[in-house]
């Protein structure tokens, strides 16, 4: 509990001071547009008192001075107009300066941009200097957007690490987990075989023998299918139809009668390489989740597809539907949307198809109050 505290307290000691650097930099990136924005305020109000000296110099006035500065703004575009508003000369705008239309549009942009400068050359004449912000100051303008930008993406990269390694480490665990259950399993599971092989010696009735052998064979596959997720499973190249068909059938005849069962697939046999006890249980994952949503009543279909190259697996049930806005969260380990569950079977499902059986999973279609599509797909590798 220390531990957690004191994690927790790190993480938002990590999340203020990022926010206050970040606060920093918008404030300096501000201040320094204020500054430039101010000298070239400085800079424009040199050109015009340049421009009025030049317009007002005799022959005995010193104009070189003049000259320099009007010559020297190479960055700040320009347009100086009359008292009237009639435009008498533009500087650093050249290509809007050839179309009348783009100058005018040009000149009420810059007039939202800065306050004129008025040139006042006597008591009745004076012109007008309207300027835009240097390429300078617009490049400035829109780095506190790009460091923003920068910012999040940095964040969504952290976020996604962080998670994708939450998640690995998950998996671990469960592995783990599963690893640990088969080992649990089998020590009680040898026992039970050692007492069968007993009852057998004492002539106990076939029937009840029979049926705590299938109990045992059952434990057995349940033990194989831990002990396949909590290491790398074997794959073997079989004939996905008969596979499925066989899982399919033993869940069949241990479910209600209200439940209206219906197979279909191929003649021919369709070679997959995957591995026979897991893939059971995905069947065996899907079935039970369509018998849960039909709530013990209706019609459950399987159909096996042959599709250019790939094997489908359509599992159909007639139960109360998916909402779109779920499709992807219903994979996600720990949703469920029943009373009692943990949530796991869909995500075991999907890291058995997608992880050990590089094949897909998904929600082909859905319908509130009229049922589900559940869909798996393989790549085929042979056709027999």
């Amino acid at each position: 509990m220390p531990f957690s505290k004191s994690r927790n307290t790190s993480r938002w000691i990590i999340i203020f001071a990022s926010f206050l650097i970040i606060s920093l930099i918008l404030w300096n990136t501000y201040t320094f547009f204020q500054i430039f924005k101010q000298e070239e305020r400085l800079k424009m109000n040199l050109w015009a008192n340049a421009h009025k000296n030049l317009m007002t110099a005799d022959l005995d006035t010193e104009i070189e001075l003049p000259t320099f500065i009007l010559e020297n703004n190479k960055n700040i575009p320009l347009i100086l107009t009359d008292s009237k508003g009639e435009i008498i000369s533009t500087l650093n705008i050249d290509e809007i300066a050839k179309d009348s239309i783009k100058l005018k549009k040009f000149l009420n942009e810059i007039k939202n941009q800065n306050k004129p400068i008025k040139v006042q050359y006597d008591s009745n004449r004076y012109n007008l200097v309207y300027y835009g912000d240097s390429s300078l100051l617009n490049k400035l303008k829109y780095y506190p957007i790009a460091l923003l930008l920068i910012i999040v993406l940095f964040a969504a990269l952290v976020y996604n690490f962080y998670k994708s390694t939450k998640m690995a480490t998950q998996n671990k665990l469960w592995a783990g987990m599963a690893k640990e259950t088969a080992h649990q399993i089998g020590t009680p599971l040898t026992s039970l075989v050692g007492w069968v092989e007993i009852l057998k010696s004492e002539n106990v009735d076939e029937i009840t023998v029979q049926e705590i052998q299938k109990d045992i064979e059952r434990l057995k596959t349940i033990t194989e299918r831990f002990s396949n997720i909590g290491s790398k499973p074997k794959l073997e190249n079989k004939d996905i139809i008969e596979e499925t068909q066989k899982s399919y059938t033993y869940l069949q005849s241990r479910f209600s009668k209200q439940i209206e069962f219906s197979f279909k697939g191929p003649d021919a046999r369709v070679i997959v390489l995957f591995n026979p006890t897991l893939h059971s249980w995905t069947i065996e994952n899907l079935v039970k989740n369509a018998i849960d949503a039909m709530k013990g009543r209706g019609k459950l279909s399987l159909e096996v597809l042959h599709e250019g190259g790939f094997i489908k697996i359509n599992i159909s049930d007639t139960g109360s539907g998916i909402p779109k806005n779920q499709f992807k969260s219903i994979f996600e380990p720990g949703f469920t949307t029943k009373k009692r569950g943990w949530g796991l079977g869909l995500s075991l499902t999907k890291r058995i198809v997608e992880e050990y059986h590089k094949g897909t999973i998904k929600v082909l279609h859905s319908e509130i109050g009229k049922g589900t599509t559940m869909q798996v797909s393989f790549k085929v590798t042979e056709l027999i």
